[in-house]
Parts: C-alpha cells; sequence; structure tokens
C-alpha cells in the first residue's frame, strides 16, 4: 500500500498535532498511510523527556508540550517538516529500523546537494561537519555494535557509551517520535533557509551548546517546495514495506 501524500503549506503546530493525533486515533486495519509536509510558524515543542530549564528564553515563541520522545526543538519558516503517518505491522518492521529509515532518506536527501549527512551514537537526527559539509570522512562516535568487556569476575557486559560530543558538527535535521497500537506520528525537520536565532534561546534536543545549522549557512541554496519534495518522495522510498 503506497502512502498518500498530503502538503499542508504553512501551518500552526498545535492543531496539527491535534489532527495527527485524532487520525492515527480513528485509523483502522484498512486505513492508509499518509505523508504530511509542512512548515510551522514558529513554535518550541518540548518532548515527554523534556526538561524545563532547556527553554531559557522563549521570548513571544509559544512552548507546546507533546508526547512525541525527546526534549526540546524549535520549528519555524524555511524548515521542512515531515510526519510519516505509518502502520509499522503493516509495514513489517519495528521503531529501531523506522527510525533508521527516516534518517536514510534525510541523508539521501543531502546528498543530493552534495552534503554529507551523519549520524551521532545516541543523539538520533542528521549532522554535518562544519568545516567541510560535503566530506565523507567518517565519524569515530557514528553508531556501530556495542563491544563487549570482561569484568575482573570475568563477566562480560555491554561496554559504556560516551556522552555525545558535537566538536565540529551541527545539527541539521531533527527526530522526535511517537508510536501508538503500532501506528506513527510526529516526524522530523530538515532546516533548509531559516532564522536560525530561536535556536539560541534553547539547549537544542537537551544538548547544552549544540549547533543548530540549515542548508543555506553552509552554503546550499535551495527553496523550499524543492527541498520538501526531494525528501518526501526520499521518505516515500525508504519507508516503504
Amino acid at each position: 500500500m503506497s502512502i498518500e501524500f498530503q502538503q499542508l503549506g504553512r501551518v500552526e503546530y498545535l492543531p496539527t498535532y491535534e489532527a495527527m493525533q485524532d487520525f492515527t486515533a480513528a485509523r483502522t486495519a484498512e486505513t492508509p498511510d499518509e505523508l504530511w509536509i509542512c512548515e510551522h510558524t514558529p513554535v518550541y515543542t518540548q518532548g515527554l523527556a523534556g526538561k524545563k530549564e532547556h527553554i531559557f528564553n522563549p521570548g513571544d515563541i509559544p512552548v507546546v508540550p507533546t508526547n512525541r520522545g525527546g526534549q526540546v526543538t524549535y520549528h519555524g519558516p524555511g524548515q521542512v517538516v515531515a510526519y510519516p503517518l505509518l502502520d509499522l505491522k503493516r509495514a513489517g518492521y519495528f521503531i529501531k529500523e523506522y527510525v533508521y529509515r527516516i534518517e536514510e532518506a534525510v541523508i539521501r536527501t543531502l546528498l543530493h546537494f552534495g552534503v554529507t549527512g551523519h549520524r551521532v551514537a545516541g543523539a538520533p537526527g542528521i549532522y554535518v561537519r562544519l568545516d567541510d559539509p560535503a566530506s565523507h570522512a567518517l565519524l569515530a562516535q557514528r553508531p556501530m555494535k556495542k563491544t563487549e568487556t570482561t569484568d575482573p569476575g570475568g563477566v562480560d557486559v555491554p561496554a559504556a557509551r560516551a556522552a555525545p560530543d558535537f566538536t565540529g558538527l551541527g545539527k541539521i535535521a531533527a527526530l522526535g517520535l511517537k508510536v501508538s497500537r503500532n501506528c506513527t506520528y510526529h516526524g522530523v525537520a530538515l532546516n533548509v533557509a531559516m532564522d536560525l536565532e530561536p535556536y539560541t534561546r534553547i539547549n537544542p534536543c537537551g544538548y547544552a551548546g549544540l549547533q543548530t545549522v540549515d542548508l543555506s549557512t553552509i552554503g546550499v541554496c535551495v527553496g523550499w517546495d524543492e527541498a520538501a519534495e526531494l525528501l518526501g518522495h526520499k521518505l516515500s522510498r525508504y519507508l516503504a514495506p
């Protein structure tokens, strides 16, 4: 079953969030999957793990609590927001692979514009090298299979994961997801050509000092419509069963 596209244009966040909840609550096993593409008027959204101290100067930008995973992020004009409304049971894969597929769609979108997107272990989303956004050099902290260590008692235990190090990196796409009855909502936001100042008023995704970038600040001039169409097609391809 193919994904039906809905191009929403520029919309307020809260009514869109409520519409996603209503769609998910009402869907049945026969309901077609949908992919909503939009941009939002300025808003901070706080995930279930969100802490108030990560929003230290909201000013006149509203803060909306949500039931997605993760911490705080910002949405605003010049950002492509994609909400896949999928039945994962019907698609035949689980949440971990779902996250991977969304990230891969973003990476492939960036590659079209000559930018290399990177994953960082323990920090969902897509990042770019600030000194060379086209560099294919692998990050030392990319996701890898966990290694095992042996404690003095001879018992194998999982190796500890170091906290993410964002030195030299900028975050260009953020994920925040929710799964209810095997069905997904919320999604991914790709920064295209934004006013990035609102990010300086928060700890993006709960990380103090994490720099947020968009395509325009790393030298890629592309319109919102073109980026939205491309990301939509990549998501439709990589989220297919």
